[in-house]
């Protein structure tokens, strides 16, 4: 079976983490052209803890930038794992780049109070 690009990077990204990956919950962003959305994943039972997108009712009506979407999917996603007590996560970015609306998305996890 021959991977194409696409395919081995995000295998490569998400082997480098779930190396180290023991005590801490892997949190996956992926992004399209118009919408955001990530989850948190307990690698060790294949379930997804939390889950926040763009796609939602109280997101979508929402006439705001992209990047500006994507914080307040950052501030839903901290708020849903604060009430289920996850701090201490893992970034997987995935094949997308840390930069532009991931990197804003990362940095508002960041100041509602997640550890990566």
């Amino acid at each position: 079976m021959k991977l194409n690009t696409i395919e081995r990077k995000r295998f490569r990204i998400r082997k480098k983490l779930k190396k180290v990956s023991t005590d801490r919950y892997r949190l996956s962003v992926s992004r399209s052209s118009k919408n955001i959305s990530a989850q948190i994943i307990d690698d060790t039972k294949n379930i997804t803890l939390v889950s926040a997108s763009s796609i939602d009712k109280e997101i979508k009506g929402q006439k705001k930038s992209k990047s500006e979407i994507s914080t307040i999917v950052a501030q839903l996603l901290a708020k849903k794992a604060n009430e289920k007590n996850i701090k201490k996560i893992y970034f997987d970015r995935g094949i997308f780049k840390y930069h532009g609306r991931v990197k804003i998305f990362a940095e508002t996890l960041r100041k509602n109070g997640l550890e990566f």
